[in-house]
C-alpha cells in the first residue's frame, strides 16, 4: 500500500476526474467481500430496513464486518488515495450498495422527473464557490465492483470524464444523458477513485444481474464526518485495526492534531499515516499534499 503512483496516473486524474483500476481485488478476496455483503443485506432486510424494490444504501457500513475495515489501507488502491490526497485524511464517508434487476413495473428512468446527476460534497459545493474558478477537490472515493457490470444497463455508475473542473452541468430533456457520459463497464474485482467533483449519476439496473458495490470516500481530518459510524473502541474489529486504519477512522490525540500539528503549531511527525510515508522517503516537497 505505499508504492506510489507515478505523476502520468496523477495528471491522468486531475485531468479526467477518475481512475480506473483492473483486477484490484484477487478473486479470493472479492469473495470474501461479497460474503460479507450478502451477511449485511440479510441481517438490514431481517431489521425491515432494505427498500420495497430489494436495494439496499448503507452508510457508514465500514464497522460491519473485519472484511470492510481492511478496505481502508487496501493495497490495490490505497497508494492513489493518499497519493492524491495525501497523508491528513480519514475516512468521513462510505456505503454499502446493492441494486436488484429493477422490478417490471417501475418507470423507465428518461421517464422520471428525478434529476440524478450531481457532484458530491453537498454544502462543500456551495460554501467553498470561487466564481469563475473550479471548486476545491477536498474529497475522493473509492469504488469497489463485486458484481459483473461488464455490459451496460446493469445499474452502473455514470460519469463524465473531465467535469470535474465544471461548477455547473446543463439540464437535458427526455431523459437523454449529458455529452460526454460514460457508463463505468468493469469486471468484478476492478475498482475506480473519483474525484467528488466529477458529475455523476446512478443508471438503472435493467439486467438479470444483482449491482453489488462499496464505496470508501477520503476527505481531510479537518473536514467533520458526514456518517453515523458510532464504533466500539474495545471491540475486536477495532482492535484489529493499524495505526494507520485507526488514523483513516477519525482517531487523533488532540483536536489540532486533526489539522496535521501539534499544539506549537509545527507538523505533528507521528501522525501515523504521515510517519509511514515519511520512514519510506515518500514525503515530497514538490507536491503540496505530500509535504
Amino acid at each position: 500500500m505505499f508504492d506510489a503512483i507515478t505523476p502520468e496516473k496523477r495528471t491522468d486524474f486531475q485531468q479526467q476526474g477518475i481512475l480506473l483500476i483492473r483486477r484490484a481485488l484477487t478473486e479470493e478476496h472479492r469473495a470474501r467481500l461479497e460474503a460479507a455483503v450478502d451477511r449485511v443485506y440479510a441481517a438490514e432486510r431481517a431489521a425491515g430496513r432494505v427498500k420495497p424494490d430489494g436495494s439496499l444504501h448503507l452508510l457508514g457500513f465500514l464497522d460491519r464486518d473485519d472484511e470492510f475495515g481492511e478496505l481502508l489501507t487496501h493495497p490495490g488502491t490505497f497508494p492513489y488515495v493518499w497519493g492524491l490526497a495525501g497523508w491528513n485524511i480519514y475516512s468521513h464517508h462510505n456505503h454499502l450498495d446493492v441494486t436488484p434487476p429493477a422490478l417490471a413495473e417501475q418507470p423507465p428512468a428518461e421517464h422520471s422527473q428525478v434529476w440524478g446527476w450531481h457532484q458530491d460534497g453537498y454544502r462543500q459545493n456551495s460554501d467553498t464557490e470561487a466564481v469563475g474558478q473550479p471548486r476545491p477537490m477536498l474529497s475522493l472515493k473509492v469504488a469497489y465492483v463485486l458484481s459483473d457490470l461488464s455490459r451496460t444497463g446493469r445499474g452502473a455508475t455514470k460519469v463524465i470524464p473531465g467535469s470535474h473542473l465544471s461548477n455547473t452541468l446543463e439540464r437535458t430533456t427526455g431523459g437523454a444523458d449529458p455529452r460526454g457520459t460514460v457508463e463505468i463497464t468493469a469486471n468484478p474485482g476492478d475498482a475506480f477513485v473519483f474525484d467528488r467533483r466529477l458529475w455523476h449519476s446512478r443508471s438503472v439496473n435493467r439486467s438479470a444481474v444483482t449491482r453489488k458495490m462499496l464505496f470508501v470516500g477520503y476527505t481531510y481530518r479537518w473536514i467533520r464526518p458526514l456518517d453515523e459510524m458510532p464504533i466500539d473502541r474495545t471491540g475486536d474489529w477495532w482492535l484489529n485495526r493499524t495505526p494507520v486504519q485507526r488514523q483513516l477512522l477519525g482517531e487523533a490525540t488532540h483536536t489540532a492534531n486533526y489539522w496535521g500539528v501539534n499544539w506549537d503549531g509545527y507538523i505533528d511527525e507521528k501522525i501515523p499515516l504521515r510517519h509511514e510515508l515519511q520512514s519510506r522517503g515518500l514525503l515530497d516537497r514538490s507536491v503540496p499534499w505530500l509535504r
